[in-house]
């Protein structure tokens, strides 16, 4: 029993993967909507800059705040 249910599930999820595949049709992400006006690209150096420095800059600046303003340290 534990073998057929176990084929009904997954023919259930092959059959919904199949389906979810065959509706999303990515040939249409080519055609652009009315509106839209994606503008210029951003150079490897902007990219690094944006998804990479200004995180890492954010989190030091955070830490940093925490760490100076941290009252649970007993200053003598």
């Amino acid at each position: 029993m534990d073998k057929k249910n176990a084929l009904r599930a997954g023919a259930v999820a092959a059959g919904t993967t199949l389906m979810m595949l065959l509706m999303s049709s990515p040939a249409l992400a080519l055609t652009p909507d009315d509106g839209d006006d994606p503008g210029p690209g951003l150079s490897v150096a902007e990219t690094l800059g944006l998804y990479v420095v200004a995180p890492i800059a954010l989190f030091v600046v955070i830490a940093g705040l925490v760490m100076v303003f941290d009252k649970s340290r007993k200053q003598s």
